[in-house]
């Protein structure tokens, strides 16, 4: 076993999305900004409407996948196959764009807070253009585990703790995907294996923490060395973070805004099929 330890850290970046929500993006802020199959990962928090009440009206997406985790607030999701879910707090929504989707993604609330992630999982290409699909997770699917320092609610993978292996809420994707959320107490401590191989990374949202003997930045994507296990320690007021990582596709990346295919070509045919109405045929 191998101890992984932090390669790198990349800050939250504050910007805005959709009409003008607020958001700290720390995968995805440039190209060269990823962590492969993970195309992006942004972070939304605030007790201020404004902050988050013009949402994501409708908009396209092809190539990749969604997943939007909701710590606290209500959106509503709508979309072209006539899909429509309340995503409340704990709650998840993994949506499959493949071939096309049209989507909007609105607040529910004119006022309290909102607050949770929404992550870019990228899908090779012999998936890309598969069809569209949608997915919503309630809060009682997501396998919610108990340790000794701790808890983990384990959106996506496998995971073993404290010798009992654990399956999350989502357990079949090429990419092999881990979306834990780990809450540990003051001092609490916690062993999880991560496979040799996967790109992963620490996401701080509150309290403080270390891998190992180095403290993880808060509202960054603390990117993980190599190795085949990581080791958390919280400090004195506990710690909240997400474990996130995945099996890399290993392809060429070309995106534009929405569309995230192989090729350029693929990319102008995405914009053409989308021209013509036909992106979701």
């Amino acid at each position: 076993m191998t101890e992984r330890t932090l390669r790198q850290v990349i800050p939250g970046a504050e910007t805005s999305d959709g009409a003008g929500v607020r958001i700290k993006r720390s995968l995805g802020q440039h190209p060269s900004v990823r962590l492969d199959p993970f195309l992006m990962l942004d972070e939304f928090g605030s007790a201020d409407a404004a902050d988050y009440i013009a949402g994501f009206p409708s908009h396209p997406h092809r190539g990749f996948e969604t997943v939007t985790y909701m710590i606290e607030g209500h959106m509503l999701h709508e979309d072209h196959l006539g899909n429509r879910g309340d995503l409340r707090n704990g709650g998840v929504q993994w949506m499959t764009a493949g071939r096309g989707i049209i989507h909007s993604e609105m607040p529910q609330q004119e006022e309290g807070v909102m607050r949770g992630f929404q992550l870019w999982l990228n899908l090779p290409a012999a998936e890309k253009m598969t069809d569209a699909g949608y997915r919503d997770i309630q809060p009682e699917e997501i396998p919610d585990i108990n340790f000794d320092g701790g808890r983990i609610k384990l959106i996506a993978g496998e995971l073993t703790i404290d010798g009992d292996h654990h399956r999350g809420a989502i357990a079949d994707r090429s990419t092999q995907p881990i979306y834990a959320d780990i809450h540990l107490d003051a001092a609490g401590q916690v062993t999880l294996p991560v496979p040799e191989g996967h790109n992963g990374m620490l996401y701080l949202y509150d309290g403080d923490a270390s891998l190992g003997e180095t403290a993880l930045q808060r509202s960054a994507a603390n990117v993980l060395g190599d190795g085949d296990r990581i080791t958390v320690t919280a400090g004195a007021n506990g710690a909240q973070l997400l474990l996130i990582a995945g099996k890399p596709i290993g392809e060429p990346i070309v995106q534009y805004g929405p569309f995230v295919m192989n090729t350029r070509e693929e990319i102008e045919q995405a914009l053409q099929d989308y021209r013509d109405g036909r992106l979701t045929a």
